[in-house]
């Protein structure tokens, strides 16, 4: 073959590429699919908590740096926590890869109550997919890079510690790492295929701790001061409250700590409080209420009282421009195709699912119709993102229809075949949206427009819900 038809086979490869990047980026990643599918496995396996995911992360950035990416560890001070970068210029469009599993979910790949190991964690929301699939579509989207000559970054950030009190990336943003970002791409495991927008709960959690004095219950009653007591006053000061708050909001509490043996006053007590709400501005006058009753309650039962804020985020600001793009990248896609064996796991798991009113095993293969509004009745730290940066997001079906995240049905789809397949529908929309994104800059103009508008219009300064306070290295510990 000679010169001239290596530069035509160059020149009409290049084209197609140009052309029709979605077909070149569907195959690449379905020939893909077996190494991916054996990450994502290996990862499930790991199960490894927030902030601690250290075989996690490592396995992640050795398949990015085998691909040609920068790896830049430990950053915003979490050693877990890394950006991988590829190509130069702008635009800078970013995927976020999260890898935290959860307590007390462990369980084999199975459709029937199995533990791998008693009261150990478990991918119950499907972390482990989550991050590898990120990483094949930072990599396809790195391949089309380099093929076509494009300019223009791609990067992947490592996010660790998104479960609970976590909040890996609020820390993230607060060290300025999305400040020369232009787009962020996420998605999430789930039991449907959806790219629609939608907003989630802004959140707080926070430990309030109360010391009394303690006495003998029975021969001095009087001169103890009880903890517990405060506790008690607060909680049901807050509960009387709930009558008088938005129907959206949500407040849950645990008590951490009531005391010893109920023949001592409790000289110490602790009560941990969650609370949701569809607003930041809406989260803080909720905030405000329940704080004055913490106060109250330790001036009744003459205790003092302290507090700390253990984790606080944005709800989701949802941008059209980009959702839209990203619909139409998974209507390209398609949804999950399930074999029979497959549709048989699926039939017996849905065996121990409590709801009788399931969608059919059938809607892992459909792509839900786009429609704009509503609000997810969770919270994520992908919200702070959102404030900053203009991001959107996409659920696929890695998990059986019906299956509810954080649980140990999810667990079982995570570690197997419908749990890659969904994975990898994820993987090619990332890639096909991003690229997308890198031929169309006009689409991040406008994305960036209507983030501006979403926030009122005026400058914005992102100031964390959690405070001032440090990532919290040792929550799982």
């Amino acid at each position: 073959m000679g010169k001239c038809t290596y530069l035509i086979v160059a020149l009409l490869l290049t084209s197609s590429l140009l052309a029709q990047p979605g077909k070149t980026v569907i195959t690449n990643l379905d020939g893909q699919y077996p190494h991916y599918a054996a990450l994502a496995g290996q990862i499930w396996k790991l199960a490894e908590p927030g902030y601690l995911e250290e075989k996690t992360t490592r396995l992640l950035q050795n398949e990015l740096q085998q691909h040609g990416f920068t790896i830049t560890q430990g950053v915003a001070g979490i050693p877990t926590a890394f950006v991988a970068t590829y190509g130069q210029g702008a635009p800078v469009i970013s995927l976020l890869a999260e890898m935290d599993a959860l307590p007390g979910l462990s369980q084999d790949s199975l459709p029937t109550r199995k533990p791998l190991v008693p009261n150990a964690y478990g991918h119950g929301c499907g972390h482990n997919l989550f991050g590898v699939g990120s990483v094949a579509a930072a990599i396809a989207t790195k391949d089309w890079l380099k093929q076509t000559g494009r300019p223009g970054t791609i990067q992947l950030i490592g996010t660790p510690a998104e479960e609970g009190a976590g909040g890996g990336k609020t820390y993230l943003v607060q060290a300025g790492l999305f400040k020369s970002v232009d787009a962020v791409l996420h998605w999430h495991p789930g039991d449907h295929n959806s790219a629609s927008p939608a907003s989630s709960l802004a959140y707080r959690v926070g430990l309030f701790r109360f010391s009394g004095q303690a006495a003998h219950a029975a021969a001095a009653p009087e001169k103890g001061r009880s903890a517990l007591d405060a506790v008690e006053a607060m909680d049901y000061m807050v509960n009387l409250m709930r009558e008088h708050v938005t129907p959206e909001t949500r407040i849950h509490y645990v008590i951490k700590q009531g005391g010893l043996t109920s023949n001592i006053v409790p000289d110490y007590a602790e009560v941990e409080y969650t609370v949701r709400h569809p607003t930041a501005k809406g989260l803080e006058e909720v905030w405000t209420r329940i704080m004055k009753t913490a106060q109250a309650a330790a001036l009744g039962t003459e205790t003092s009282m302290t507090h700390e804020v253990m984790a606080g985020l944005y709800n989701l600001l949802p941008n059209e421009t980009l959702a839209k793009t990203m619909q139409t990248s998974l209507q390209q896609v398609g949804g999950v195709s399930l074999t029979p064996a497959e549709v048989a796991f699926a039939d017996k798991l849905r065996q121990s699912l409590v709801s009788q009113t399931l969608p059919p095993v059938s809607s892992a293969g459909d792509v839900r119709t786009y429609a704009l509004g509503g609000i997810t009745p969770a919270s994520t730290d992908v919200g702070d993102v959102s404030w900053v940066v203009p991001t959107a997001g996409l659920s696929t079906a890695t998990w059986v229809p019906g299956v509810p995240a954080h649980s140990w049905q999810a667990v079982a789809c995570d570690g197997m075949s419908i749990g890659f397949k969904g994975m990898i529908v994820a993987a090619k929309t990332l890639a096909i949206t991003a690229i997308d994104l890198f031929q169309h800059p006009e689409l991040i103009a406008k994305a960036k427009a209507e983030l501006d508008k979403a926030r009122g219009g005026e400058t914005f300064t992102y100031k964390s819900l959690a405070g001032e306070r440090k990532p919290p290295l040792d929550y799982r510990k």
